[in-house]
C-alpha cells in the first residue's frame, strides 16, 4: 500500500449531461456492481447526529441536526485530516465549540466509535442481498477497514469483494481509488466496461465515475431534503446513467428488467 493521499475538495472533474458517444446499457450488461457504502448503504448522518444529540443531551443542551451536519462537512475537508472515521475525534474538537458542546477527547472517540453501531438504510440490507443473487458486490468506501467491517456486518456481509481507504491509500474521488477496483476486476478476467457503480455521493463517486468511463447509478438519499447535509457539494451536477431514491428502487428496477 502506497502513502496515504487525501483528494483536495478542489478537484475538477470534467462532466457531461449526456452520454450520446456511449451505448446505453441495462441491468443485463453488468456482471459487476460497486458501491459507496456510507451515505448509499449505511446511515452515516443519522449516526453522527444520534450521537451528538445523545451527548447535547447529557450536558444539558440540543443540536440542530442540519447545522452539525454542514459543521462536520467543513470540518472534515480542512487540510490535514486523518483517516476516516478516526478522524471523527478531530472533527468533534472543531465543531463542538460551535454546538455549544464541551469540547473534550473522551466525546471525540464517543462520536468515532459510534460508526460501530451505524445503521444500514432499511432497505439496504434487503436490497444488497437481492442484486447479489445476480450480480457480485464490490465495496468501495474512504472509510478504514475497522469501521467496514462493522459495515459489512450490519448490512449482512454481502460483498464479494471490499476496497477501503486503508487498501488504497486515498479516499474517492481520486482516480487512484477506482484503479485498484479496476485492477481486481480485471484479475478475475473481466474489465471495467462490466461495472455498475452505485452511489449517493455526486462529488466523490457520480462525478468522477463519468470521468472513468463508468456506467453509473445515483441513488439520492436526500430525495426528500434540501442541500447536501454531510457530504461535500459537487462543483457541477453530473446526470446519472441510472436514477433511484432509495436501494429498493434499484432492486426492483433489476427484477423488472430480468423478468421481461
Amino acid at each position: 500500500m502506497g502513502r496515504w493521499i487525501r483528494p483536495t475538495p478542489t478537484l475538477t472533474i470534467a462532466h457531461g449531461s449526456t452520454r450520446s458517444e456511449i451505448v446505453a446499457k441495462t441491468f443485463d450488461d453488468f456482471k459487476y456492481l460497486t458501491f459507496d457504502v456510507v451515505g448509499t448503504l449505511i446511515d452515516f448522518e443519522s449516526g453522527l447526529t444520534d450521537c451528538l444529540a445523545g451527548i447535547a443531551a447529557e450536558v444539558g443542551m440540543s443540536v440542530d441536526a442540519e447545522a452539525a451536519l454542514m459543521l462536520y462537512r467543513a470540518a472534515r475537508y480542512m487540510p490535514d485530516v486523518e483517516r476516516f472515521p478516526d478522524d471523527l475525534v478531530r472533527v468533534y474538537k472543531v465543531i463542538a465549540p460551535k454546538l455549544g458542546l464541551p469540547a473534550e477527547r473522551r466525546y471525540g472517540e464517543r462520536l468515532r466509535d459510534s460508526a460501530k453501531t451505524w445503521k444500514g438504510f432499511p432497505d439496504s440490507a434487503e436490497a444488497l442481498a437481492r442484486l447479489s443473487r445476480r450480480y457480485r458486490l464490490i465495496a468501495m468506501t474512504n472509510a478504514q477497514r475497522w469501521a467496514f467491517e462493522h459495515f459489512a456486518k450490519a448490512l449482512g456481509n454481502p460483498f464479494h469483494a471490499g476496497f477501503t481507504t486503508d487498501d488504497t491509500g486515498t479516499e474517492k474521488p481520486a482516480p487512484a481509488f477506482f484503479e485498484k477496483v479496476f485492477a481486481f476486476v480485471e484479475s478475475e478476467g473481466n474489465s471495467k466496461a462490466d461495472i455498475l457503480h452505485v452511489a449517493q455521493s455526486q462529488y466523490h463517486d457520480i462525478g468522477i465515475s463519468r470521468t472513468l468511463g463508468l456506467t453509473n447509478c445515483w441513488i439520492q438519499r436526500r430525495h426528500a431534503q434540501s442541500g447536501y447535509g454531510g457530504t461535500i457539494e459537487p462543483e457541477s451536477f453530473t446526470v446519472p446513467d441510472f436514477h433511484f431514491t432509495s436501494m429498493a428502487g434499484l432492486a426492483d428496477a433489476v427484477e423488472t428488467s430480468h423478468a421481461a
